[in-house]
């Protein structure tokens, strides 16, 4: 890295630092999704949820050499946006709890930056579409990037949050 760029690197850190109100960032999508989902009240939520629909990610003409090599894993990352979701809460009752939650423990469309994350399963590859499941978005949602799902954590390392208390006092009351 040449001292110019360490100069502008540091610049932009500092400024980030100081200014972060000040910050926007502007996205372009990708792709598409093509799935079943014409609704939100069709998307499963809620304890036990599954999550087995299969749908298409389009991506765009454009981005299609990025997809080289993609087929050889099983599971992909998907990060898109919540486009049709209006303002935020920062506290609110998920689907799967009778309790208050802040957001950022939740996977509700309400957010500051709504912006979504799903790990679906790679089917198939035919040119730009990927076929997979495990879709929970909305049919004609902008897709943001997708990225291979590599997970170093051993599961019983993961830990489940309020999510794993809320399934105990469901059983507990079943």
């Amino acid at each position: 890295m040449s001292n110019n760029q360490r100069r502008n690197r540091k610049a932009v850190l500092n400024a980030f630092e100081c200014r972060r109100e000040d910050l926007l960032f502007s996205f372009n999508a990708i792709g598409f999704v093509r799935s079943p989902y014409e609704s939100t009240k069709q998307v499963p939520k809620g304890l036990g949820a599954q999550h087995e629909a299969e749908g298409t990610i389009e991506i765009l003409p454009e981005f299609e050499q990025g997809l080289m090599d993609i087929e050889g894993f099983s599971h992909l990352m998907v990060l898109w946006v919540f486009d049709r979701s209006e303002g935020y809460e920062l506290v609110g009752k998920p689907p799967s709890d009778d309790r208050l939650h802040g957001v950022f423990a939740t996977r509700s469309p309400r957010r500051p930056n709504p912006i979504g994350l799903t790990t679906v399963e790679l089917l198939s590859r035919e040119g730009r579409r990927l076929r997979v499941r495990g879709i929970d978005m909305l049919d004609g949602t902008p897709i943001l990037d997708v990225k291979p799902y590599l997970s170093s954590v051993p599961s019983e390392k993961l830990r489940r949050g309020w999510l794993a208390e809320a399934e105990e006092r469901t059983k507990r009351s079943s």
